[in-house]
């Protein structure tokens, strides 16, 4: 199973164009893929840089024939042209998807600083090895209070999972919306998390968890162990990130941590001003 995440930052390089066919040719260049998890998505914002409001979510899904497209739409506003405006995540995938859930996280008022509303998308896939929790979100950056929260929440949603695993036996109506399908605990999240490597934000979503849920382990360590992630922000881009740093991680549940085969930062491309991080698991 080979999966990439990456903020895409609306498709648009550090040569300021807009170009989702470069992002799809990247990632075809790093690996024969089974998942992409894209951030920061857009759809009828003429307004970003670059931008001529074009559909982001249909076109990178139609350079994909064979694969899915499930959107986790975070903003959804009225568009001056009366149209939706929409922005969030993009799951694309050629494994079946079992079941979907987009889940809004919290979004505290804090008036001092500027933020928006952030989603974590779920997809449970039908891959090789059996079912797996595949989630991908984009967490607040202007707002650490917002930010811890969210990492809370997302702590929150997998032990729920957990949870639903250890009761599908429970009584339900087949063949229909209470029938129960597969929401496995073994997971894989991956997102912007807008934290450094060294934040204890970071050692809170591998934090243990009192009920038996099997915890998130930083794929980075388990294949590199304690060399430092390479950075994923402001490699190539020194107007908007004059620091380069790591901030896009991934992490797999325990269960998972004897199939990481390889974690590989692409520090080659300039099509975002994040780097794309490629997972490899062995069947």
């Amino acid at each position: 199973m080979n999966l990439i995440t990456w903020n895409i930052q609306s498709c648009r390089g550090c040569d300021g164009r807009v170009d989702p066919k470069r992002i799809i040719d990247v990632c075809r260049g790093m690996a024969d893929f089974d998942v992409l998890c894209f951030q920061e998505v857009a759809r009828n914002y003429p307004e970003l840089p670059g931008s001529s409001g074009e559909d982001q979510f249909a076109l990178l899904g139609s350079l994909l024939p064979g694969y899915s497209a499930h959107a986790g739409i975070a903003i959804d506003v009225l568009g001056a042209d009366g149209r939706r405006s929409q922005f969030g995540n993009l799951i694309l995938t050629r494994y079946p998807v079992i079941q979907l859930f987009a889940h809004l996280l919290p979004w505290p008022a804090e008036p001092a600083v500027p933020s928006m509303q952030r989603v974590a998308l779920e997809a449970v896939l039908a891959a090789p090895f059996g079912p797996v929790r595949v989630t991908t979100t984009h967490l607040e950056y202007y707002s650490e209070m917002q930010r811890r929260q969210q990492v809370n929440r997302l702590r929150e949603l997998h032990a729920e999972a957990f949870e639903h695993r250890k009761d599908r036996n429970h009584a339900q109506k087949e063949g229909g919306p209470f029938e129960t399908r597969p929401r496995p605990a073994s997971a894989i999240l991956t997102a912007d998390f807008n934290f450094r490597a060294d934040d204890p934000l970071r050692t809170r979503i591998t934090a243990p968890y009192a009920d038996g849920t099997p915890a998130y382990r930083d794929a980075w360590q388990l294949r590199h162990g304690e060399r430092p992630h390479d950075h994923t922000i402001g490699v190539y881009d020194r107007v908007q990130w004059p620091e380069s740093y790591a901030c896009d991680f991934i992490f797999v549940t325990e269960d998972f941590a004897g199939r990481v085969e390889d974690v590989a930062v692409n520090l080659d491309t300039d099509a975002s001003d994040h780097q794309p991080v490629l997972l490899r698991l062995k069947d």
